[in-house]
């Protein structure tokens, strides 16, 4: 691990790196970054600026109706917005005996084991990618494309924040991987990217603080197999929030994997049967038929 974490310099990134925002630091849109600045200036005036409560949830000292005017997802799980405009959010997979596969928080520098068992197993999944990891590590970003995943973007900033830092991840997605990504997970709509949920979350990410535990994250894995063969995935299908984040992460995702595998027919990236997942045209992924 320690070899493959080896911090290198990539010629391709290294020769634009004054196009991107410090990396590691709250993303802010470059005072010369003209295309930037206008097509924040374009949608601006449709981001919501009284939105109750906070980031993470919390409603505790504010009056809010339980109408959920704002749509908060974190409040109310609501995924149909009331701005007009914006689509739904994917927060499910219409089809039967399917699960939506991801990963967030790569490209991770020690991934290349987890990777390669994926690709073992011939399987599929959407990649939410962080850019400073992109700008860090750009050949294991490259790999995500070659093996056939899909990938997407990943921030959880504030408008414009938020804006900056999705703007400038797809910026460097496009600049290592020759791919633009159409999708994100939680202004995004703006920039042509489907916001992807999910229904079940491993807590993977979180283990060893608070009251999450490693069997934490094993119970919340065989509450999705149990589901399944309850009959919760009979009519359409789910996604599950699971990461790149570290070996502890990964190497759950393998071990659960035969399970998952065992127990659903199906286990395909998020990109809903879109077999043409980026703006450019020249790549495809399976549809649900080839799953």
């Amino acid at each position: 691990m320690a070899e493959e974490c080896t911090a290198y310099s990539y010629p391709p990134v290294a020769s634009q790196i004054k196009s991107f925002p410090p990396i590691w630091q709250p993303a802010t849109i470059l005072s010369d970054d003209t295309v930037a600045q206008a097509k924040w200036q374009s949608i601006s005036g449709s981001v919501p600026t009284n939105i109750s409560g906070t980031p993470s949830g919390d409603f505790s000292n504010v009056s809010y109706t339980a109408a959920d005017p704002d749509c908060w997802w974190t409040y109310h799980q609501c995924v149909e917005p009331k701005l007009e405009g914006i689509p739904p959010d994917v927060s499910s997979v219409p089809e039967p005996d399917t699960l939506g596969y991801g990963f967030d928080d790569g490209p991770n520098c020690s991934h290349n084991a987890f990777y390669q068992y994926l690709t073992d197993q011939d399987q599929k999944a959407t990649m939410f990618y962080v850019g400073s990891n992109v700008i860090d590590w750009p050949l294991e970003a490259q790999r995500a494309v070659t093996d056939g995943h899909e990938i997407c973007v990943l921030t959880a900033l504030q408008s414009p924040d938020a804006f900056a830092e999705l703007y400038y991840t797809m910026q460097a997605i496009k600049l290592v991987t020759d791919v633009t990504p159409t999708c994100w997970r939680p202004i995004a709509n703006a920039l042509g990217l489907r916001t992807i949920l999910w229904q079940y979350d491993s807590f993977d990410w979180k283990a060893g603080t608070g009251n999450v535990t490693t069997e934490t994250v094993d119970a919340n894995y065989q509450s999705l197999i149990n589901d399944v063969q309850n009959g919760v995935f009979s009519t359409e299908g789910a996604i599950i929030l699971t990461h790149e984040l570290n070996n502890y992460t990964m190497s759950t995702a393998m071990k659960w994997y035969p399970q998952l595998k065992q127990a659903i027919s199906c286990r395909s990236p998020v990109a809903l049967n879109n077999t043409q997942p980026y703006v450019e045209t020249d790549y495809s992924m399976p549809s649900f038929e080839e799953c």
